[in-house]
C-alpha cells in the first residue's frame, strides 16, 4: 500500500526503538509525514509500510556512534530540518550528549539534557526521588566485594543488582534489565560476574507482589514546566513473571501516582516528555519508584488508543502547528502482546498462579495490539517469527526460559542462559 506524503510538512527520524518506534511510524505516517527510521536491522519498524529505512554500516566503535557519525555527517544533509525523535535510551543519551550540533541540523524536542541523562541513570534517579521526597525501594550502593560484604546485616533478600544504564547492561546481558538473587552466595557470585563486564551497578530492594501492582503515568512538560496532560495505566502481566516486559496493559485512574511523578519531574527539572513507573508495595500500602523514562515507551500505542496521539502532539509543536493538549483519554482499553502473554500465561500456569480458564477470561475484551494493524501487518509478522524462532531454538537446545524467578537467581551460570530478549 502507497503511503502519501504532505510535502508542505519536514519529515520525521525515528531514531532506535521497537513497538514505540511502530507506534510513532503509523502516527506520523497517517498524518501524511515522510517517516525514516534508523536502527538496528532486525527491529520490525523496518518492515512497517510507513518508514522509509535508513541503512547504516556499522563502523569501528558503539552503535550509537556509528548513528551520530551519519546524522552528523553530509550523508544526511538531504534530512536537514527534519524532527529527530529518540525512541529508546541509546538515542535519548545521543541526543543530549550531541544537542547543541544536532540541534543546528535538526528539530530537537524541548530538552533539559542534565534531566534526561539524570532520568538515564538509574541510581542518580533513585537520589533524586529521595530528596523530592518520593518513596523508592531500599537501595544500596557497592563499588566492591568489600562494600557488599560491609552491607552483610541490613541486605534484604530478593535483591536486584540493577545497572545505573539499562541499554549497556541490556545489550551485555542478553536483554536483562536486572538481575534477581536470592542468596548472599548468589550476590557476590553474580556481582563478581558483572564487575568483570565493567557495568557500575547499585543493589536494589524487590518489592515483593505480583506485577499487577505496577503503574506507570505519562506525560509533557512544556518549557514553563506545566504538564500537559495525565495518563495512568497499570500491569496485567509481565514475561517474564515479575522482571520482564509488560505482556498485557490496561488504561486506568490509578490514584496517587500523578503526585508523586511530577514531584519527581519537578526535582529533576525535567521537559518534554515524562514517563516514571511505581510499584505499590503491600507491606506499607505505598507507591514506590520503579524507574523514569525521558521518551516515548513500548506503550505508546495505548495511549493512542485511548485519545492521546503524542508522537503527533510532540510533532505538531516542534514544527509550529497549533493544537490545544489533550484533555481525557478513556479508561478500560487494553493493550496486548499474544505472543509475550502467551509465554507469560504458561509461566504461570507452571507456578499455578493462572488456569487455562482464567487466562482465556481475562482476554475477553476489545484488544490493542503493539505490532499488528490491517493496513500494516508486516511488523507484526517479523515480531511474532522472530519470537516464536527464538522458543523453538530455546526449547530444542534444552535452555527454555525460567518457569520461575528464582531460575534468574543471578548465578553465572544462569546469566550465561539463554532468554527471550525484552525490548523496549
Amino acid at each position: 500500500m502507497e503511503t502519501r506524503h504532505n510535502n508542505s510538512l519536514p519529515p520525521a527520524i525515528i531514531l532506535g526503538g521497537n513497538a514505540n518506534a511502530v507506534s510513532i511510524a503509523r502516527s506520523l505516517g497517517r498524518a501524511g509525514i515522510l517517516v525514516y527510521a534508523i536502527n538496528v536491522p532486525e527491529e520490525a519498524v523496518r518492515y512497517s509500510r510507513f518508514t522509509r529505512w535508513i541503512s547504516i554500516p556499522r563502523r569501528p566503535g558503539s552503535r550509537s556512534e556509528s548513528w551520530a557519525n551519519y546524522l552528523l555527517g553530509p550523508e544526511s544533509d538531504h534530512l536537514r530540518n527534519a524532527v529527530l525523535l529518540a525512541a529508546n535510551d541509546e538515542a535519548l543519551e545521543l541526543i543530549a550528549q550531541h544537542r547543541p550540533a544536532l540541534s543546528a541540523k535538526y528539530r530537537l524536542d524541548i530538552s533539559n539534557p542534565a534531566a534526561q541523562l539524570c532520568m538515564l541513570d538509574k541510581l542518580s534517579t533513585y537520589r533524586a526521588a529521595r530528596e523530592a521526597g518520593v518513596p523508592t525501594p531500599r537501595f544500596w550502593v557497592a563499588d566492591t566485594r568489600e562494600d557488599i560484604e560491609r552491607f552483610e546485616d541490613e541486605l534484604v533478600f530478593p535483591l536486584m543488582l540493577k545497572p545505573l544504564s539499562s541499554h549497556r547492561f541490556w545489550q551485555h546481558f542478553s536483554g536483562r534489565k536486572y538481575i534477581l538473587v536470592r542468596r548472599f552466595e548468589d550476590l557476590l557470585a553474580t556481582f563478581d560476574a558483572v564487575s568483570s563486564a565493567k557495568i557500575p551497578i547499585f543493589l536494589v530492594e524487590a518489592i515483593p507482589g505480583a506485577d499487577d501492582k505496577l503503574c506507570s503515568y505519562y506525560t509533557y512538560i512544556d518549557e514553563d514546566g506545566c504538564h500537559l496532560f495525565d495518563f495512568t495505566k497499570r500491569v496485567i502481566r509481565r514475561y517474564p513473571v515479575n522482571m520482564g516486559l509488560g505482556s498485557y496493559h490496561i488504561t486506568d485512574h490509578v490514584p496517587g501516582v500523578k503526585e508523586l511523578a511530577l514531584k519527581l519531574f519537578r526535582q529533576v527539572g525535567l521537559r518534554g516528555v515524562a514517563n516514571v513507573e511505581f510499584k505499590l508495595d503491600s507491606r506499607d500500602s505505598r507507591l514506590k519508584l520503579i524507574e523514569c523514562n525521558a521518551r516515548f515507551t513500548a506503550v505508546d500505542c495505548l495511549l493512542g488508543s485511548s485519545g492521546i496521539d503524542l508522537p503527533l502532539f510532540v510533532y505538531r509543536r516542534l514544527v509550529g502547528l497549533t493544537q490545544a493538549p489533550p484533555s481525557t483519554y478513556r479508561i478500560g482499553v487494553r493493550l496486548w502482546d499474544p505472543v509475550r502473554d502467551l509465554f507469560a500465561y504458561r509461566q504461570l500456569n507452571q507456578m499455578r498462579l493462572l488456569s487455562f480458564r482464567g487466562w482465556v477470561r481475562s482476554l475477553l475484551h476489545r484488544q490493542t495490539f503493539a505490532f499488528f494493524r490491517w493496513d500494516d501487518p508486516f511488523p507484526a509478522l517479523f515480531d511474532s517469527i522472530r519470537l516464536v524462532m527464538l522458543w523453538r531454538k530455546l526449547e530444542s537446545s534444552g535452555s527454555a526460559v525460567a518457569t520461575t524467578s528464582s531460575e534468574f537467581s543471578g548465578a553465572p551460570q544462569s546469566m550465561q542462559r539463554d532468554a527471550i530478549p525484552l525490548r523496549d
